[in-house]
């Protein structure tokens, strides 16, 4: 299991929102370098980047994570939400390894870009309307679970192994991830899942390896000090 910590980004701070409301947002560092060097000396193997300035329609933060890629040479994986290949080979060019793209144009657009910039550097965003009711209302993208079978399976066929799965109801909330749900989607669409949202214990974290789920993104809990990335990588690896 690859565990991710997680890094958002919005006017160049490290912040958290929940469920996409950017209303919000909580401030945890106003220098994401520092939070990546320390992801780094504790261990990490990856780190999940997020430009929320791009998710909110507020500018991008391209800059800064070239930058941060620069000088934190670990893998980078960076969600968000590109769409085309245009956007997504602008992270590439910043050094990101994989990037995380919404599937806006279906199976035939996933085609197109895994064709476009190579399936083994890609995953599939599938977020799923959870509960409460109107976790998704502020989500365009959010699925049943239905249609995220069916869009990992699209993913699969188009070359895309890997998928970023995350209840919204869940998100930002510290009350536990869909672990059951990233295990029916695995074992429905023969894709690896990455689940994200939701982690709040050490606990979680030993059932999500123990579960046979590829990864988890993490984030408000190591900034919160409900354990360490050092102890949350140990669990993952055991």
């Amino acid at each position: 299991m690859e565990l991710y910590p997680a890094i958002d980004i919005r006017a160049g701070r490290v912040v958290r929102v929940r469920r996409g409301d950017p209303g919000s947002e909580i401030v945890y560092h106003t220098d994401p370098l520092v939070v990546a060097e320390r992801y780094a000396r504790d261990g990490a193997r990856w780190i999940h980047v997020v430009d929320l300035d791009r998710v909110f329609g507020a500018g991008d933060q391209t800059a800064l994570i070239e930058e941060l890629v620069r000088r934190v040479p670990l893998r980078w994986q960076a969600g968000g939400g590109a769409a085309t290949a245009e956007e997504a080979d602008a992270l590439f060019a910043c050094g990101i390894s994989r990037v995380i793209v919404r599937a806006s144009g279906g199976a035939a657009g996933l085609q197109d870009l895994a064709e476009s910039c190579g399936g083994a550097r890609l995953a599939v965003a599938l977020d799923v309307a959870g509960q409460p009711a109107g976790a998704s209302a502020r989500s365009p993208h959010a699925l049943d679970h239905a249609g995220a079978v069916a869009l990992a399976r699209a993913a699969s066929s188009a070359g895309i192994a890997t998928v970023v799965y995350t209840d919204l109801g869940l998100e930002g909330r510290l009350g536990g991830a869909d672990v059951g749900g990233a295990v029916a989607l695995a074992a429905a669409a023969g894709v690896e899942v990455i689940v994200s949202g939701g982690i709040s214990a050490l606990a979680e974290i030993s059932s999500i390896r123990d579960a046979g789920v590829a990864g988890a993104v993490v984030g408000r809990a190591l900034y919160e000090g409900k354990f360490t990335l050092r102890e949350a990588l140990a669990c993952s690896s055991r």
